[in-house]
């Protein structure tokens, strides 16, 4: 089978081309989709590369896409299903990373790092803070998938109240594992002192988090995105953190990259990185690893794993 790779030019490419010639050596390792026809019946892509129609098009014998990534809202779900193609993701391989991530995001909030570390290269030595303790407090996660799971696996420690909200309730036991309790949405919101965001991006999550639901939050709560920025809208956060002194830790936004003009980076209580949150040089390799070994199973006459479609 002819496999074609379409990844970012800033990943390793001779690696990636090596990795991928152990299961075939009629493989394309590409940067771009600016081609009039591919007959490869495998398509390996990051969530940089729209699949769609106009994709598919060029690609007449494709059955089988598997996107290196947890989310894959680049893929055009409906032209995939038209067409009978399979789609699946890599749902864990930066699961951890991103926990971590989110973790350190609320840390640094809730230790008030920022405004600690802007003193002191002022030449200040500050005797009050805002820091409090994140022990005690009610953390609300928002999605509990293998992200959602990796963090309350790491918050136990910390002896936080764990609660959550998924459109799939966890099993008694796997409850007791994580220690996390099953809640409303709204209830979420408004018993949190930190909240949690890992959702997928699609009709029902976008723009979820509206005036009205940071409206339920607490003054002074903290809010951590790390899933799509397109579960928030950008302006109504905004109007939260100016009003209710919401503290913001953000990775992902509604136009990436975002303007640097706007409003939102000259508010004080926010902390922003670069939708880079599951990238590390571990989960990279691991990205490689699985995809390359759901492409073999698929190659091998097996249905893939982590199938969407």
């Amino acid at each position: 089978m002819k496999v074609l790779v379409v990844v970012p030019n800033f990943l390793p490419l001779d690696q990636i081309r090596s990795a991928v010639s152990t299961i075939t050596q009629d493989v394309e390792v590409r940067t771009d989709t600016d081609f009039d026809r591919s007959d490869a019946e495998i398509l390996i892509v990051t969530t940089f590369t729209p699949v769609n129609g106009d994709l598919l098009k060029k690609m007449p014998r494709l059955r089988f896409v598997q996107v290196a990534s947890i989310g894959y809202d680049n893929v055009d779900m409906n032209a995939m299903k038209k067409n009978g193609i399979m789609v699946s993701n890599i749902p864990t391989a930066s699961a951890d990373s991103v926990a971590e991530h989110a973790l350190s995001m609320v840390l640094s909030l809730i230790k008030d790092q920022r405004f600690l570390d802007a003193e002191i290269r002022s030449g200040r030595w500050p005797r009050i803070t805002r820091s409090s303790d994140l022990m005690g407090k009610t953390f609300g996660i928002v999605g509990m998938g293998s992200i959602g799971r990796a963090l309350a696996a790491r918050l136990l420690p910390f002896k936080v109240a764990i609660i959550y909200n998924d459109t799939k309730r966890m099993s008694e036991a796997e409850e007791e594992e994580y220690g996390a309790t099953f809640v409303s949405l709204d209830r979420l919101l408004s018993d949190s002192d930190v909240i949690s965001v890992h959702v997928p991006l699609n009709e029902t999550t976008r723009h979820m988090f509206n005036s009205s639901r940071f409206g339920l939050m607490k003054d002074g709560a903290i809010f951590i995105n790390t899933s799509r920025g397109e579960v928030v809208v950008e302006k109504d956060l905004i109007e939260a953190i100016q009003k209710k002194g919401i503290r913001a830790g953000l990775d992902v936004f509604e136009h990436e990259p975002p303007d640097p003009n706007s409003p939102l980076f000259r508010l004080e209580n926010t902390l922003f990185s670069p939708h880079i949150a599951g990238v590390t040089a571990e989960s990279q390799m691991r990205f490689f690893r699985e995809t390359i070994a759901n492409v073999m199973r698929y190659m091998q006459g097996y249905d893939p794993n982590f199938r969407v479609i």
